[in-house]
Protein backbone atom coordinates (compact mmCIF):
# COMPACT_ATOMS: atom_id res chain seq x y z
CA UNK A 1 0.00 0.00 0.00
CA UNK A 2 1.34 3.74 -0.80
CA UNK A 3 1.35 5.88 2.36
CA UNK A 4 -0.21 9.25 2.05
CA UNK A 5 2.69 12.21 2.47
CA UNK A 6 1.23 15.71 1.94
CA UNK A 7 4.10 17.88 2.11
CA UNK A 8 3.84 21.39 3.34
CA UNK A 9 6.38 24.21 3.56
CA UNK A 10 6.85 25.75 7.40
CA UNK A 11 8.11 28.96 5.24
CA UNK A 12 11.57 30.27 3.98
CA UNK A 13 12.21 31.71 7.19
CA UNK A 14 14.05 29.52 10.16
CA UNK A 15 14.02 31.94 12.64
CA UNK A 16 14.14 35.91 12.71
CA UNK A 17 16.57 37.94 15.26
CA UNK A 18 16.19 41.56 14.78
CA UNK A 19 17.62 42.49 11.33
CA UNK A 20 18.98 38.97 10.96
CA UNK A 21 17.20 36.32 8.87
CA UNK A 22 18.32 32.88 8.98
CA UNK A 23 16.78 30.67 6.25
CA UNK A 24 16.55 27.57 5.44
CA UNK A 25 18.40 27.93 1.40
CA UNK A 26 21.29 29.46 3.08
CA UNK A 27 21.23 27.06 5.56
CA UNK A 28 21.13 24.15 3.25
CA UNK A 29 24.08 25.72 1.08
CA UNK A 30 25.97 25.69 4.01
CA UNK A 31 25.52 22.56 5.19
CA UNK A 32 26.34 21.19 1.92
CA UNK A 33 29.22 23.11 1.40
CA UNK A 34 30.93 22.49 4.48
CA UNK A 35 29.95 18.25 3.78
CA UNK A 36 31.16 19.09 0.62
CA UNK A 37 34.74 20.47 1.72
CA UNK A 38 35.02 17.28 3.57
CA UNK A 39 33.86 15.06 1.14
CA UNK A 40 36.48 15.66 -1.60
CA UNK A 41 39.00 16.47 0.65
CA UNK A 42 38.91 12.81 1.79
CA UNK A 43 38.31 11.96 -1.79
CA UNK A 44 41.39 13.63 -3.02
CA UNK A 45 44.06 12.05 -0.27
CA UNK A 46 42.33 8.65 -2.15
CA UNK A 47 43.19 10.06 -5.13
CA UNK A 48 46.89 11.07 -4.37
CA UNK A 49 45.90 14.55 -4.54
CA UNK A 50 46.88 17.03 -2.16
CA UNK A 51 44.07 17.52 0.11
CA UNK A 52 44.64 21.22 0.92
CA UNK A 53 44.03 21.62 -2.86
CA UNK A 54 40.06 21.46 -2.51
CA UNK A 55 39.93 23.60 0.42
CA UNK A 56 42.26 26.18 -1.98
CA UNK A 57 40.04 25.19 -4.49
CA UNK A 58 36.50 25.56 -2.80
CA UNK A 59 36.02 29.58 -1.80
CA UNK A 60 36.58 30.28 -5.75
CA UNK A 61 34.49 27.43 -6.97
CA UNK A 62 31.51 28.26 -4.87
CA UNK A 63 31.63 32.32 -6.10
CA UNK A 64 32.00 30.79 -9.46
CA UNK A 65 28.94 28.46 -9.57
CA UNK A 66 26.94 31.34 -7.53
CA UNK A 67 27.86 33.95 -10.49
CA UNK A 68 27.28 31.26 -13.16
CA UNK A 69 24.01 30.13 -11.98
CA UNK A 70 22.56 33.50 -11.24
CA UNK A 71 23.62 34.69 -14.25
CA UNK A 72 22.32 32.12 -16.46
CA UNK A 73 18.77 32.63 -15.11
CA UNK A 74 18.86 35.99 -15.78
CA UNK A 75 20.23 35.79 -19.01
CA UNK A 76 16.99 33.75 -19.87
CA UNK A 77 14.37 35.92 -17.91
CA UNK A 78 15.56 39.33 -18.82
CA UNK A 79 12.41 40.38 -19.37
CA UNK A 80 11.10 40.16 -15.61
CA UNK A 81 14.42 42.71 -14.91
CA UNK A 82 13.56 44.92 -17.20
CA UNK A 83 11.83 47.60 -14.64
CA UNK A 84 14.46 47.11 -12.02
CA UNK A 85 17.32 45.85 -13.47
CA UNK A 86 18.86 46.21 -9.68
CA UNK A 87 16.80 42.94 -9.07
CA UNK A 88 19.06 40.91 -11.44
CA UNK A 89 21.69 41.07 -8.09
CA UNK A 90 18.64 40.02 -5.34
CA UNK A 91 20.30 36.52 -5.41
CA UNK A 92 18.26 35.65 -2.17
CA UNK A 93 15.07 36.19 -3.89
CA UNK A 94 15.63 33.14 -5.80
CA UNK A 95 16.47 32.59 -9.13
CA UNK A 96 19.37 30.56 -10.08
CA UNK A 97 20.09 27.37 -12.23
CA UNK A 98 21.69 24.35 -11.71
CA UNK A 99 23.40 24.44 -15.12
CA UNK A 100 24.64 27.97 -15.11
CA UNK A 101 26.48 27.05 -11.71
CA UNK A 102 27.84 24.16 -13.32
CA UNK A 103 28.99 25.96 -16.90
CA UNK A 104 30.54 28.82 -13.97
CA UNK A 105 32.62 26.19 -11.52
CA UNK A 106 33.73 24.00 -14.21
CA UNK A 107 35.34 27.04 -15.80
CA UNK A 108 36.63 28.15 -12.40
CA UNK A 109 37.98 24.71 -12.10
CA UNK A 110 39.91 24.51 -15.44
CA UNK A 111 41.68 28.02 -14.35
CA UNK A 112 42.71 26.80 -10.72
CA UNK A 113 44.03 23.61 -12.33
CA UNK A 114 46.28 25.64 -15.03
CA UNK A 115 47.33 27.74 -12.20
CA UNK A 116 48.25 24.87 -9.94
CA UNK A 117 49.58 23.05 -12.73
CA UNK A 118 47.38 19.64 -11.82
CA UNK A 119 44.81 17.59 -13.71
CA UNK A 120 41.35 18.80 -14.31
CA UNK A 121 40.00 15.58 -14.43
CA UNK A 122 41.27 14.40 -11.24
CA UNK A 123 40.14 16.84 -9.57
CA UNK A 124 36.34 17.43 -11.28
CA UNK A 125 36.05 13.39 -10.36
CA UNK A 126 36.27 14.31 -6.44
CA UNK A 127 34.45 16.97 -6.88
CA UNK A 128 31.50 15.75 -8.52
CA UNK A 129 30.15 13.20 -5.68
CA UNK A 130 30.05 16.52 -3.34
CA UNK A 131 28.27 18.42 -6.53
CA UNK A 132 25.33 15.66 -6.67
CA UNK A 133 24.92 15.19 -2.70
CA UNK A 134 24.90 18.96 -2.35
CA UNK A 135 22.12 19.26 -5.44
CA UNK A 136 20.38 16.67 -3.30
CA UNK A 137 20.52 19.12 0.13
CA UNK A 138 20.02 22.11 -1.91
CA UNK A 139 17.00 21.00 -3.46
CA UNK A 140 15.09 21.08 -0.06
CA UNK A 141 15.90 24.69 -0.18
CA UNK A 142 13.11 24.80 -3.07
CA UNK A 143 10.78 23.09 -0.67
CA UNK A 144 11.00 25.68 2.02
CA UNK A 145 10.19 28.20 -0.54
CA UNK A 146 7.31 26.72 -2.17
CA UNK A 147 8.96 26.86 -5.59
CA UNK A 148 9.92 24.97 -8.76
CA UNK A 149 7.54 22.75 -8.20
CA UNK A 150 5.52 20.23 -11.34
CA UNK A 151 2.23 20.31 -12.19
CA UNK A 152 -0.89 19.68 -10.45
CA UNK A 153 -1.26 16.40 -9.07
CA UNK A 154 -3.39 14.07 -6.71
CA UNK A 155 -0.76 11.13 -6.21
CA UNK A 156 -0.40 9.89 -2.27
CA UNK A 157 2.93 11.88 -2.56
CA UNK A 158 1.80 15.75 -3.35
CA UNK A 159 3.35 18.71 -2.84
CA UNK A 160 0.66 22.05 -1.13
CA UNK A 161 1.55 24.99 -2.62
CA UNK A 162 0.14 28.14 -0.85
CA UNK A 163 -2.31 30.11 -2.96
CA UNK A 164 0.51 32.80 -3.45
CA UNK A 165 2.60 30.81 -5.06
CA UNK A 166 0.96 29.49 -8.07
CA UNK A 167 1.04 30.58 -11.19
CA UNK A 168 -2.26 31.72 -12.09
CA UNK A 169 -3.11 28.94 -14.48
CA UNK A 170 -3.38 26.83 -11.65
CA UNK A 171 -4.64 29.18 -8.58
CA UNK A 172 -7.72 26.61 -8.04
CA UNK A 173 -5.08 23.74 -7.76
CA UNK A 174 -3.87 22.68 -4.19
CA UNK A 175 -1.63 19.85 -4.75
CA UNK A 176 1.16 19.91 -6.86
CA UNK A 177 3.88 17.19 -7.67
CA UNK A 178 7.19 17.74 -5.38
CA UNK A 179 9.41 18.00 -8.02
CA UNK A 180 12.27 18.63 -5.75
CA UNK A 181 11.77 15.77 -3.97
CA UNK A 182 12.21 13.63 -7.08
CA UNK A 183 15.77 15.25 -8.07
CA UNK A 184 16.88 14.98 -4.57
CA UNK A 185 16.04 11.15 -4.52
CA UNK A 186 17.28 10.73 -7.82
CA UNK A 187 20.70 12.65 -6.80
CA UNK A 188 21.17 10.71 -3.61
CA UNK A 189 20.89 7.71 -5.66
CA UNK A 190 23.32 8.67 -7.99
CA UNK A 191 26.01 9.63 -5.16
CA UNK A 192 25.55 6.55 -3.69
CA UNK A 193 26.44 5.11 -7.49
CA UNK A 194 29.30 7.29 -7.98
CA UNK A 195 31.05 6.41 -4.60
CA UNK A 196 30.75 2.51 -4.89
CA UNK A 197 32.11 3.20 -8.44
CA UNK A 198 35.33 5.27 -6.94
CA UNK A 199 35.64 2.53 -4.36
CA UNK A 200 35.40 -0.26 -7.08
CA UNK A 201 38.52 1.70 -9.20
CA UNK A 202 40.21 2.42 -6.13
CA UNK A 203 40.32 -1.25 -5.40
CA UNK A 204 40.83 -2.12 -9.17
CA UNK A 205 38.06 -4.04 -9.58
CA UNK A 206 36.74 -2.03 -12.29
CA UNK A 207 38.33 0.09 -14.85
CA UNK A 208 37.89 3.72 -13.92
CA UNK A 209 40.32 6.85 -15.75
CA UNK A 210 40.75 9.65 -15.15
CA UNK A 211 37.51 11.75 -16.05
CA UNK A 212 35.34 8.46 -16.12
CA UNK A 213 33.70 9.16 -13.01
CA UNK A 214 32.70 12.91 -13.97
CA UNK A 215 31.53 11.37 -17.55
CA UNK A 216 29.07 9.29 -15.84
CA UNK A 217 27.73 11.93 -13.30
CA UNK A 218 26.85 14.52 -16.47
CA UNK A 219 25.35 11.30 -18.35
CA UNK A 220 23.06 10.46 -15.13
CA UNK A 221 22.56 13.45 -13.78
CA UNK A 222 21.06 15.17 -17.20
CA UNK A 223 18.98 11.85 -17.93
CA UNK A 224 17.27 12.34 -14.77
CA UNK A 225 17.16 16.40 -15.37
CA UNK A 226 14.99 15.68 -18.46
CA UNK A 227 12.34 14.08 -17.25
CA UNK A 228 11.94 16.25 -13.69
CA UNK A 229 11.99 19.14 -15.89
CA UNK A 230 9.13 18.22 -18.45
CA UNK A 231 6.88 18.07 -14.87
CA UNK A 232 7.91 21.59 -13.86
CA UNK A 233 5.78 24.65 -14.74
CA UNK A 234 8.01 27.30 -14.02
CA UNK A 235 10.78 26.27 -16.65
CA UNK A 236 13.48 28.41 -18.70
CA UNK A 237 12.09 28.40 -21.91
CA UNK A 238 13.47 29.26 -25.48
CA UNK A 239 10.83 30.82 -26.89
CA UNK A 240 7.12 30.30 -25.62
CA UNK A 241 6.09 31.06 -22.25
CA UNK A 242 5.97 28.82 -18.56
CA UNK A 243 4.18 26.59 -17.27
CA UNK A 244 4.96 24.74 -20.63
CA UNK A 245 6.92 26.46 -22.98
CA UNK A 246 3.86 26.22 -25.86
CA UNK A 247 5.38 27.18 -29.23
CA UNK A 248 9.42 26.84 -26.95
CA UNK A 249 11.99 24.92 -25.73
CA UNK A 250 12.57 24.26 -22.49
CA UNK A 251 16.51 25.25 -21.69
CA UNK A 252 17.16 22.14 -19.16
CA UNK A 253 16.49 20.03 -21.19
CA UNK A 254 18.25 20.98 -24.46
CA UNK A 255 21.13 21.55 -22.11
CA UNK A 256 20.99 18.35 -20.64
CA UNK A 257 20.65 16.75 -24.12
CA UNK A 258 23.97 18.53 -24.43
CA UNK A 259 25.26 17.28 -21.51
CA UNK A 260 24.32 14.00 -22.24
CA UNK A 261 25.96 13.76 -25.94
CA UNK A 262 29.52 15.57 -24.15
CA UNK A 263 29.47 13.19 -21.62
CA UNK A 264 28.83 10.15 -24.22
CA UNK A 265 31.43 11.14 -26.20
CA UNK A 266 33.69 11.39 -23.41
CA UNK A 267 33.11 7.60 -22.15
CA UNK A 268 33.41 6.39 -25.93
CA UNK A 269 36.78 8.03 -25.88
CA UNK A 270 37.84 6.53 -22.53
CA UNK A 271 36.53 3.56 -22.97
CA UNK A 272 35.90 2.73 -26.80
CA UNK A 273 39.23 4.73 -28.32
CA UNK A 274 41.02 3.69 -25.24
CA UNK A 275 42.49 6.76 -24.97
CA UNK A 276 42.77 9.58 -21.82
CA UNK A 277 40.54 13.15 -22.36
CA UNK A 278 42.35 15.81 -23.36
CA UNK A 279 42.85 17.51 -20.19
CA UNK A 280 42.24 21.43 -20.11
CA UNK A 281 43.46 22.03 -16.88
CA UNK A 282 47.21 20.81 -18.05
CA UNK A 283 49.07 23.15 -20.57
CA UNK A 284 51.54 21.44 -23.38
CA UNK A 285 54.51 21.56 -21.70
CA UNK A 286 53.35 20.23 -18.03
CA UNK A 287 53.53 16.38 -17.54
CA UNK A 288 50.38 14.76 -17.85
Amino acid sequence: MLIPAIFTSPGPELFQLGPFVLRWYGLLIAVAVLIGLNLSSWLARQRGLDANLISDLLPILVLAAVIGARTYYVAFEWDSYQRSWWDAFAIWKGGIAIHGALLGGSLAVILFCRWRRVSFWNVLDVLVPSVVLGQAIGRWGNFFNSEAFGVPTDLPWKLFIPAANRPGVFKTAEFFHPTFLYESIWNIGLFVLLMVLFRLGRQNKISLPSGALSCIYLLSYSLGRIWIEGLRIDPLCLGGQPPFCDGGLRIAQLMSLSLMAIAGLGLFWLYGRKSPLPDPGLKKADPS
